[in-house]
Parts: C-alpha cells; structure tokens; sequence
C-alpha cells in the first residue's frame, strides 16, 4: 500500500492516508494522486512510508529497498510541501535549529550525542540532556 498526503492551499499537509499502490489499476484508474486528490476536493502527492530513520519525529530517511526516500521524508499532519525540493519539511520546533538542505529537515546547532544513550534538547541552554532514568528523591 502506498500513502497519499493532502496539502492545502499553503502547501501544508492537511492529512495523509494510505491507498492504492501507485501502478495498480483499478476500474481503469491508475493516477491515484489525481483520484485522491479530486475524491477530497485538495491536491495530493504521494508519500514514502515504510521505513523509520534519522533522530526526528516522524523523519524517515530511507526506503525498504535502501533507497532514499521519496520526496525527502514520510508526509506528516503540519509538515510543508516544498515544489522547488520536492519535499515534505516538517515543522520548526525550535528556534535554533538549522536547516539541513540535504536531509530536508530541522537539526539541532550541535549535534546529539552517539553513545547509546537518550537525550532530550533544551533550547534555553541550546544543549542535550541526558534523560535520568531514576527518578529524584527529594
């Protein structure tokens, strides 16, 4: 099954569903961006899906087969569609984050540490903390 994801007039994803394998006939149709995208009255592109990578909500960087993935990342609710990078860009979340003109997504100024732990980013100090398993005893 392949994922098809609704933009607005602002080229922000609205909606993302899953549906016909692009090159599957059904009924004679086989441009299922077109079905779709008049079936809701809203433009539609497909998306790529199956595969989960990268340190970003919802960012995935690669195909089943290895491949990169289609239109740069998985369309999600409030991401933007990019004509020019024909790409899905998720959202800014914080305010120092840098584009990454490669990747087609927000990354930190530095990066998160690689040594197995987790982290989460604290802006206020533009710095990732290492999330304490233990709670405190105070």
């Amino acid at each position: 099954m392949a994922h098809y994801a609704f933009i607005d007039e602002n080229n922000v994803v609205v909606n993302v569903i899953t549906g016909r394998d692009e090159g599957e006939v059904v009924d004679g149709i086989s441009d299922w961006e077109a079905y779709y995208g008049e079936m809701h009255g809203m433009r539609c592109l497909r998306t790529s899906y199956n595969s989960w990578g990268g340190e970003h909500l919802h960012h995935w960087t690669k195909e089943p087969d290895g491949k990169p993935a289609f239109r740069k990342n998985y369309a999600g609710i409030g991401y933007t569609y990019d004509e020019d990078r024909d790409a899905f860009i998720p959202p800014k979340i914080f305010p120092s984050w840098v584009f990454n003109e490669d990747r087609c997504i927000w990354e930190a100024p530095t990066p998160k540490p690689d040594d197995g732990q987790d982290y989460y980013w604290v802006e206020d100090d533009l710095a990732w903390v290492l999330i304490n398993d233990e709670p405190d005893d105070e």
